[in-house]
């Protein structure tokens, strides 16, 4: 006879049952917001959480399966390939671009993918709704040491027709779809692979984070509505390039560091050199993580994030405005980004305007 179960048992459900699944998370979106959400991006959600299930996979496995180091395209040097945008690509760069772009071509609801590792915007399903773009793997030079990585997405609808059919086979009108302002976009968020494989995602009513659970195979729901502190205590950039910033970001970093900021606080520097890793800091803790430099690409990394950042209260800025007002004029267009706690953004902001400028122009490229 199986035993009676009554309340003192310590058997508890499982935090599946417990908590929404991110395609739940979804469904629900589109019941409750049509016209906003619906069934397609559904759809495309499935196949962009199972193709990021694949890359944790690899990335976790990278060393048992010789995966680390550069990738060799078309070459026998083993120097390894190089990107539309003069980066080196690792192996895990192009493994992780394949597995996104076949996914979400195999959806059937995406009409135009843009990714870093692409030299020109894929032309996909005809007449379909969306427009995916993305990182597919930030900070894939870490992945040797075991440092945290991830991958950055947004999703557009849509515009120009580029995606209705015949006209999917012309690629500048493809190009034109992928060159949305960061306010347009309808979704996006990051995968970060660390301890944990942690999806943050928006569809634009607030911002929520997913926790892949191993044991059911699903990204479960574990912090609804994250609310970013109005002001952090750290801040995460380079700190060794100081010799090359701006007086405006110099004394801001020199201010704030030594308490003599706006809140008094002596902030302490939190730096992974993983964006998304550095910004899950942000999003968790407050303060503020950025790039002064025109290194981070507006369609894929600073647009998704900065608008992930904003649905959860905090402020993404090029240093002089809103990141997600810029209008990219190219898929691989570069940007100084900062992103986080309002406070420190607008107080970043004003060092700026009154000692210098907060941007690193000239675009000086460093080894590392």
């Amino acid at each position: 006879m199986l035993p009676v179960r009554n309340s003192a048992s310590p058997l508890k459900p499982h935090a599946f049952v417990e908590q929404p699944s991110l395609l739940e998370h979804v469904s629900e979106q589109a019941a409750q917001r049509p016209g906003e959400v619906d069934d397609d991006m559904v759809i495309l959600f499935g196949a962009l959480q199972k193709a990021c299930k694949v890359i944790a996979h690899r990335v976790r496995l990278a060393a048992i399966h010789k995966a680390t180091g550069l990738a060799e395209i078309g070459t026998s040097s083993g120097t390894g390939g190089v990107n539309i945008s003069g980066d080196r690509q690792k192996k895990l760069d192009v493994v992780s671009n394949d597995v996104l772009v076949s996914a979400l071509l195999r959806c059937g609801k995406v009409g135009v993918i843009a990714s870093e590792e692409e030299g020109a915007p894929v032309v996909g399903t005809a007449g379909a709704p969306y427009v995916a773009v993305f990182d597919p793997l930030d900070g894939s030079s870490n992945v040797d040491a075991s440092i945290p990585t991830g991958t950055i997405f947004g999703i557009y609808r849509t515009r120009t027709g580029a995606a209705a059919g015949a006209a999917a086979a012309d690629a500048a009108a493809a190009a034109a779809d992928a060159l949305q302002a960061g306010s347009q976009l309808v979704a996006g968020g990051y995968v970060l692979y660390g301890a944990s494989t942690v999806m943050v995602v928006s569809l634009g009513a607030g911002t929520h984070m997913f926790t892949l659970d191993a044991t059911c195979g699903e990204f479960v729901l574990t912090r609804a509505s994250i609310r970013i502190p109005p002001r952090g205590r750290s801040y995460s950039l380079n700190e060794a390039r100081e010799g090359d910033w701006p007086p405006g970001l110099r004394r801001y970093i020199g201010d704030v560091k030594r308490g003599r900021g706006a809140t008094g606080e002596r902030y302490e520097l939190v730096y992974i050199c993983s964006l998304v890793a550095d910004v899950h800091h942000v999003m968790l803790h407050g303060g503020l993580a950025s790039n002064p430099r025109s290194h981070l690409r507006l369609v894929y990394e600073g647009n998704p994030m900065g608008f992930v950042v904003e649905q959860a209260g905090g402020k993404a800025s090029t240093g002089v405005g809103p990141i997600l007002e810029e209008v990219p004029q190219d898929v691989h267009q570069r940007i100084p980004t900062f992103l986080g706690s309002a406070g420190d953004i607008e107080e970043l902001e004003s060092y700026g305007r009154e000692h210098g400028g907060v941007q690193q122009l000239g675009n000086k490229t460093y080894a590392i």
